[in-house]
Formats: structure tokens, sequence, C-alpha cells
């Protein structure tokens, strides 16, 4: 089967809530989103403005509305938006003169194929706020103009709209022949990743801008990697090689054909925090109020990732991918190799050894902007 015409935007996540899914197996974003969660608070005190007539709400229309881009199926994206309702509460609750606390109106977006059964079924029964699905790929308008006032994406920014077409061509310098990734490839393969990922972050900018209120905030969790960091020096790299081995075993095999595994490619694309700062500034909708890396948990206490743990993770991020392309009977001979690999490579077992990281980027809204 031809990638040529993969969007990531038709991929989900697995669904359900089995062993598999990634509603079980996605506590490296939940390490995420609780590392922000300070930094968060702090950025909301700071550049919240209930008091601003930008934020004034309508007559009978007292509304705060908040909206989570690449939510998945849960439960993660309850956690954060539960930190930003928390935020904002606290920050109406400094105002020194009393003010009328909203109703908040939560929108949870994902692609058309997402699992909202699940995500809504787990819907926590608090009633703090009305929520709301929004299908469809976030690198394009999901809302009304100016009817958004807080905007959230948490480690989904990396996944570009479509695999970039040079990378699938065998007459150009950047085919990717035997790779899943640009990790490791030459240097054409990784300039036409970079291309696209340019061209989704002004994408996404932009429909964000046409949504948000003027001074409308926007909190991005990144996954990326440091300014001096390539991503073969990276573990995420050298786990994407190493996965992208197992494919190449698989093939020699003849579980599979070379052909196939030439033709997928994987639709990520990992970006230096300056490099995400050039972007949103060359994009001109947003100003930038912070950007700074995450200190993961894990990380802090120096201790050693769980294999099974990383493994059914990635099985979680990946295998509706790898079923589309290759078939369901693949999967469990693939993510096994992978295990086997995994556990032989200390670049990947060991904390110490991870270059990759998380950043948060706060960005406001500018109060007059062009589309």
């Amino acid at each position: 089967m031809a990638q040529e015409a993969l969007d990531s935007s038709t991929y989900p996540m697995v669904g359900g809530d089995g062993p598999h899914s990634y509603a079980r197996n996605s506590n490296y974003q939940k390490e995420s989103l609780d590392s922000a969660k300070q930094m968060m608070n702090e950025l909301i005190d700071q550049h919240l403005d209930p008091g601003n007539h930008l934020y004034s709400f309508n007559p009978g229309n007292n509304s705060f509305r908040v909206a989570d881009f690449g939510c998945s199926v849960g439960p993660n994206t309850f956690r954060a938006v539960h930190n930003i309702i928390e935020a904002v509460e606290n920050k109406y609750k400094s105002l020194p003169v009393e003010t009328e606390m909203p109703e908040f109106h939560v929108f949870f977006n994902d692609h058309v194929n997402n699992d909202f059964n699940t995500l809504f079924r787990n819907l926590p029964a608090t009633g703090r706020y009305f929520a709301a699905g929004v299908p469809g790929s976030f690198y394009g308008r999901l809302l009304p103009s100016s009817t958004l006032h807080f905007a959230h994406c948490s480690t989904a920014l990396h996944w570009l709209s479509k695999i970039p077409v040079d990378v699938m061509d065998k007459n150009s310098p950047a085919w990717n022949k035997g790779r899943i990734c640009y990790s490791g490839a030459a240097k054409e393969v990784k300039d036409a990743y970079s291309t696209q990922f340019g061209k989704d972050v002004d994408s996404f900018l932009r429909a964000r801008a046409q949504e948000l209120v003027p001074g409308g905030l926007m909190m991005l969790v990144a996954d990326g990697l440091p300014d001096d960091v390539h991503m073969c020096e990276s573990s995420i790299g050298e786990n994407l090689n190493v996965l992208g081995s197992c494919f190449l075993d698989l093939a020699k095999m003849g579980m599979i054909a070379q052909e196939m595994v030439d033709s997928f490619n994987l639709p990520f694309y990992y970006p230096s925090p300056s490099e995400l700062k050039t972007l949103i500034e060359v994009n001109g909708l947003f100003e930038v109020k912070k950007i700074e890396k995450l200190d993961s948990s894990s990380a802090k206490k120096g201790v050693q990732l769980d294999v099974d743990v990383c493994i059914l993770h990635m099985r979680a991020v990946l295998g509706e991918l790898v079923k589309k392309h290759f078939g369901e009977g693949v999967i469990d001979i693939l993510f096994e190799r992978h295990r086997e690999k995994y556990i032989g490579n200390p670049v990947l077992s060991d904390e110490r050894y991870i270059k990759d990281a998380s950043y948060v980027v706060f960005l406001k809204r500018k109060i007059k902007v062009t589309s």
C-alpha cells in the first residue's frame, strides 16, 4: 500500500480502554502535563486579564471558553482542562474587585477518527464545565472567530499534517528508502520534514489566531530537541531507528515486502526551541511570553525507564499507523522484537542518555492580526 495519501489526521491513537490503548499507556503525556502545571498557573496569573474589555462577556453569556487541541481519548485531556480551569478560577478570586466567576465551556478537539465515545464515557461528572467535541484537524479552522479565550495543545504539535511528498518520491534526493523517519537520514530528508513542519505550524497559528479573542492565551507543550542536538543523537531518534530496523528484520523474514518498508514514514518532526520560536515570530500573530524546557519527574529521580511501559506507549501511539500500512498481523511480532532490541540498548533504557525534551510555549494573541 502506498503512503502518498497518508494524512496524520486520519490515524488515531489506539482507542478503547484495553491493555494496548492510549488511555492506559499515556503516562509520558501525563508527566509532561504535571511538570507544566505550576508554570501554567504562574503564566495565567501574569497574563490573563479578566478586567480587560477584550475579555468582557456578552450579557447573558458569561462564558469562558477553553479548547484542548489534540485531546485524544483521555484521561490526560481532563487533567489538562482541570488545571486550566483551576488556574483561571484562582485568577478571578485574586482580583481586588469581586468579579462574577464565568461559566466554563470546554471544546475537546481531535481528528474525526478519534475515539470520542471512550473520551466522553470517561468525562468527569463534576459539573464544573460544559463539554463539547470538535472533530477535525487542528491545522485548520474549527471554531467561530474570536470566541475562544484559552487554547491548549500538549504533545501533539510534532504530528505533521501529512508525510512530506519528497521523502516518498524515488526520483527525489529526499527519498527516505529503508528508514521510517529522518533520524540519521540524508540532509534532504530532514529538510523536507522541517519544511512541512514550518507550513503546519503556520497553519495552526493562523487558525488559532482567528478563533481566539484579541489578547487570548495559548499554551503549547511541545516535544522537541535542544538547539545543539540532532535527531540521531537523541533517544527518540535512536528509538525510532531501532523500530525501523525491526521493520527491516520482518522484511528479511518475508513477513512484509521491502517496498512496504521503503514507503512507510512516520509523520513526526521534533523542533528545537529556537526553531519553533522563529516560526512563531515569522507568523507574526502571537506574542511569545515564554519558552522553557520542562524537567520530567522521572529525570529528576534519576531512575531507569520501564521497558514494558515504553513499548506499550509506542504501540498505543503507532499501532494504528502500522496496522493501516502493513496489516494487523505484524503488530505483535513487531513490538516484541522492538522490546528485545530496546532491552539491549543503553541509550534507550537509561534516563541519563535521554536528550529530547518537552517545552512550554506560552503565547498571547496580538490585539490586531491579519489572516
